[in-house]
């Protein structure tokens, strides 16, 4: 089998591995979409490392071999893949929150071998059926950067009388509108990328900011929203201007909601307590989350894919990222040629 090792500053290997053979409670996914998503950036732009990892966290794909301890029933079923690897017996392991796992959690494509690979072996605990009707594309996407809005948007108890300011219109930032939209909120798009501004339209924004073109971000969502500020706020970005910019656009007794990662904030507990703000973060989602999305995603004929502007073989790897480095596109994914 192939897998794209990544070497750290921009270096990428496509090398040839033996087909993998799965241990008692594992399976062998043969990898039909592998997603790629901002965090991948992180190890594509790092340092140099001695011991490359097969990178890419959100696969999705058909189970080929199954481990003495189970079942065969598991072989040619369409399934996701949750990309943290824990315990499996701690309290947060058990509730489906390995990523928090208090013994520690490895991440796949960072920590542990990934999906950007013609196949790979997981554990069956990490395993979750895709319900009929959905696409390996949208599979895929739910295993990161759909999940991650659709935790977001879950924190923040998003209701069909909301508005939602979403910070952010890259790959999750677009599913948080297109989910928060498909939920019957209201959604203002914010972004510096005019391309990314008309994208969100498309994806059901019902208004766009550009920040940087106003002297007050709170003021103009106050300008779009009928005098009043956002009953809700999501930060995808990792930019501290947007950071604090989901603070400013509430209205009394807005919630805010951060799931962007880089960004430093100082705030005036004062002003947030006399507007009974409440303030959290969101980290992916848990196994049962990624269920519950994929479910509605399929119930409400949510077009997932359409988040995908890019596809490629896993030969194309090199200018697969030099173009999603740029982070002027849409979302981009392998495609499994076998």
């Amino acid at each position: 089998m192939r897998g794209l090792l990544f070497h750290g500053e921009r270096q990428l290997e496509l090398a040839t591995f033996d087909d993998p053979t799965p241990a008692a409670d594992e399976v062998v996914i043969e990898v039909k979409a592998s997603g790629m998503c901002g965090s991948d950036l992180h190890t594509y732009r790092g340092s140099q490392v001695s011991s490359p990892m097969i990178g890419g966290h959100e696969p999705a794909g058909i189970v080929v071999a199954t481990g003495s301890q189970v079942s065969t029933e598991w072989l040619g079923r369409a399934v996701m893949i949750h990309h943290y690897l824990g315990c499996r017996m701690c309290d947060q392991c058990r509730t489906g929150w390995t990523q928090m796992c208090r013994n520690g959690a490895r991440a796949m494509g960072a920590t542990a071998p990934g999906a950007h690979a013609d196949f790979m072996t997981v554990p069956l605990s990490t395993v979750t059926a895709a319900p009929e009707g959905l696409t390996f594309l949208a599979a895929a996407s739910i295993s990161c950067g759909t999940g991650t809005a659709w935790g977001a948007l879950n924190r923040l108890q998003l209701r069909g009388n909301d508005t939602i300011a979403i910070f952010g219109q890259g790959p999750v930032g677009l599913a948080a509108t297109q989910l928060a939209t498909a939920m019957g909120a209201r959604v203002i798009a914010l972004d510096i990328s005019p391309s990314r501004l008309e994208r969100s339209l498309e994806f059901g924004a019902t208004a766009t900011l550009d920040p940087t073109t106003v002297d007050s971000v709170g003021d103009a969502i106050r300008d779009l929203n009928g005098g009043r500020g956002v009953s809700k706020s999501l930060e995808t970005s990792g930019a501290s201007s947007a950071a604090r910019g989901v603070l400013d656009v509430l209205d009394f007794w807005g919630s805010a909601c951060w799931v962007g990662v880089g960004s430093t904030i100082n705030f005036d507990v004062q002003d947030l307590l006399y507007r009974q703000i409440t303030a959290m973060t969101s980290w992916t989602m848990s196994i049962p989350a990624m269920q519950d999305c994929a479910r509605f995603v399929v119930d409400r004929g949510v077009d997932v894919d359409a988040l995908f502007t890019e596809r490629w073989s896993l030969d194309r790897a090199e200018e697969a990222y030099e173009l999603f480095e740029k982070q002027t596109s849409g979302k981009g994914v392998f495609i499994a040629e076998h």
